[in-house]
């Protein structure tokens, strides 16, 4: 059986219980420590994650959850589950709020990090019991909940009518801080963050950003979580170069004036040290 934590319980989560319709009961599975929700940021964004939003919300989250922010989010594939993938990275806490019982891995591909998150101590919880099923209305459900224990909650990718806009809504109808990162206004997943830097939100340029709204500092420091320290100088011009956009190995030669096989190598080191990732033949800064 799952573990439960009622409203009256002392160990409730006090912010999620000052949302006008909290849940009465909370299913969970992990070590249930209440310090795990003291500065909780709610991520969400599209299912339908592009380059860019994989990149930006590794960027952000690993530095965020790293200074000791717990990730909330709703474990879908797409910017949920690399939200959660990114604060593990972070060496960060992580709680995933599910639109079925906590004993159901949806979707079922990701036992993975449902199973690395309990390692971690994170949590995965529910306001459904043991064996309830995701239905279409359980999701918008779970976004209330995502939204009520946050603090904060930060959208990374939205089209104009996506499921992550209803957890801003929950946001905004809560008086939570809410912030959107900026994309290319080219990417459908970018008219709805657009949209809500357009009303009200927040911009988020770096991780300063929402550790600023939280008080805490950085433990890497302003600034690019890699540094040029140590970089020898063709490491250094390609990440100027990726800072721009990911590009492929051959417009790399043709910038550096290298051989491919010359850059080849040095991007193969370069991924060793985390500094870059490839993906579809593009290489991008990590």
């Amino acid at each position: 059986m799952d573990s439960i934590i009622t409203i009256n319980d002392s160990k409730y989560p006090e912010l999620l219980k000052k949302i006008n319709d909290p849940p009465e009961k909370i299913y969970y599975k992990g070590d249930w420590d209440n310090k795990i929700f003291e500065n909780c940021l709610g991520v969400v964004g599209s299912r339908r994650m592009t380059i860019y939003g994989k990149q930006i919300t590794n960027q952000l989250v690993t530095r965020i959850a790293g200074a000791g922010v717990t990730i909330v989010s709703g474990f879908m594939y797409g910017i949920d589950a690399t939200a959660h993938r990114a604060a593990l990275n972070g060496e960060g806490k992580t709680v995933a709020v599910m639109p079925c019982g906590v004993d159901i891995i949806h979707p079922s591909y990701q036992k993975e990090l449902y199973k690395k998150i309990l390692e971690t101590g994170g949590l995965i919880i529910s306001e459904f019991e043991e064996g309830f099923p995701p239905d279409t209305w359980t999701y918008p459900k779970r976004n209330r909940i995502v939204a009520g224990l946050s603090k904060a909650v930060m959208v990374v990718e939205a089209a104009k009518k996506s499921g992550s806009l209803i957890t801003a809504d929950f946001a905004k109808k809560y008086k939570r801080k809410l912030f959107a990162v900026p994309g290319p206004l080219t990417s459908i997943s970018s008219q709805g963050t657009a949209q809500l830097i357009k009303e009200e939100a927040d911009i988020v340029t770096s991780p300063e950003d929402i550790l600023d709204f939280y008080n805490i500092k950085s433990k890497f420091g302003k600034g690019s979580l890699k540094s040029f320290q140590d970089l020898n100088e063709l490491e250094k011009k390609i990440l100027k170069r990726l800072e721009q956009e990911p590009i492929e190995i051959d417009t790399l030669a043709r910038f550096t004036g290298l051989p491919v096989s010359e850059i080849n190598t040095t991007l193969s080191f370069m991924q060793l040290k985390s500094l870059i990732k490839e993906e579809n033949g593009k290489y991008f800064k990590s």
